[in-house]
């Protein structure tokens, strides 16, 4: 195996204006967050998920940890989220003394069962954390019935799901704020990155000001609230503007690679493979997921190895939050059942699906894989 002949996981696609735009941030002098970019990139993101506000941070991680503040969440508080995702999730939920309520998801889906939530609810309870998991959305329709119902804000996470839509409303528009992520992974990057959308202007005032260190606008050094420095820089929003350009193009890219995946990989009896659409959304496969039979004795910890020896990189899906080490030291989840969740992270794992992969490098990937299942 070489180097040359290896596929990555991920690998983005930055043959657009991304050159163009930066260089004209360094030209300028302006490659700090106060440049015209990180404004332009704000509210033109906004605009695609059909938000009034955009809010560009420093990640999505740190986006998270805005919008828990900015909605009022606090110490007792409790937050209902699905165990089957990223811990950016839940740390800001433990530090600030609030309780995480994790459910179990979808066996076929892999995003929360909503049927789990409403057993959840107590006087409380204060919000739902909606995640939409590797390319499909979460079933928000019952989710929003029981928000109004318990009178419980919804914070969405919409990390995955650039550009994907919930029957006509697009991810990012479904919460009272949602949140994305740039990692070099998703459909549209900066790299590191993260924006927080909402149509609510005390909230865009919150987050404005917890991501600049609460500053005051009359006097600068001057503080009465504890924010964080997650400011994103102009050259990060430049290369986000230039992603954005292209993102319908990245979508039908990204809807080609599921198609060729599931074509090739259909025939295979013992994988589990992604939903191609739901009642509400097709799938566009932020990453092709596939789950192991357990009944061939192999965990995906074992195909990920030996598809390594093939020169075939992978990803583990996501470990649960009530199993996570962190957690169970801190007393945070003790003796959780959410077998689901459990199953599909003991059995489950991606292939390479970056924008820039070729129909060759999928080709390959799947005649790798039929020969680790043998």
């Amino acid at each position: 195996m070489t180097s040359s002949s290896f596929i990555p996981v991920n690998e983005p696609l930055l043959n657009g204006n991304e050159l163009k735009y930066v260089s004209q941030c360094i030209s300028s002098g302006w490659i700090s967050s106060d440049g015209p970019f990180v404004s332009e990139f704000e509210n033109k993101f906004a605009a695609r998920v059909e938000r009034k506000h955009g809010i560009a941070v420093s990640s999505g991680t740190g986006a998270l940890d805005i919008a828990f503040t900015a909605v009022g969440i606090s110490k007792g508080d409790e937050v209902i989220l699905p165990t089957f995702t990223i811990i950016s999730c839940v740390a800001q939920l433990v530090r600030i003394g609030a309780v995480p309520l994790v459910v179990d998801s979808y066996h076929d889906t892999w995003n929360m069962d909503v049927s789990l939530i409403e057993q959840k609810i107590t006087p409380k309870t204060k919000a739902i954390l909606i995640v939409h998991i590797y390319g499909l959305p979460v079933d928000y329709a019952k989710i929003s019935s029981l928000a109004m119902k318990y009178n419980l804000r919804i914070i969405e996470d919409s990390a995955e799901a650039h550009g994907q839509v919930y029957f006509d409303q697009p991810c990012g528009s479904l919460g009272d704020i949602s949140i994305f992520s740039f990692y070099a992974n998703k459909h549209l990057t900066t790299g590191e990155g993260g924006m927080i959308v909402t149509d609510s202007d005390e909230l865009m005032k919150r987050c404005r000001d917890l991501r600049n260190l609460c500053f005051r606008n009359d006097q600068r050094f001057v503080h009465y609230n504890l924010g964080w420095n997650m400011r994103m820089t102009n050259l990060q929003a430049a290369i986000g503007l230039a992603q954005l350009e292209r993102l319908d193009e990245f979508i039908m890219i990204k809807k080609n690679m599921g198609k060729l995946y599931t074509h090739l990989l259909s025939s295979i009896g013992c994988l589990q493979l992604p939903v191609p659409s739901t009642e509400y959304a097709s799938n566009h496969y932020w990453v092709y997921g596939v789950v192991i039979d357990p009944d061939r004795q192999l965990t995906a910890k074992d195909i990920m190895g030996s598809l390594l020896q093939h020169g075939i990189g992978t990803r583990p899906f996501f470990y649960p939050m009530h199993l996570q080490p962190v957690f169970r030291q801190l007393k945070v989840f003790e003796d959780e059942s959410h077998p689901v969740a459990e199953y599909i992270s003991k059995y489950g794992f991606y292939l390479p699906s970056g924008l820039a992969i070729t129909e060759a490098q999928i080709e390959t990937t799947c005649t790798s894989l039929r020969e680790v299942l043998k």
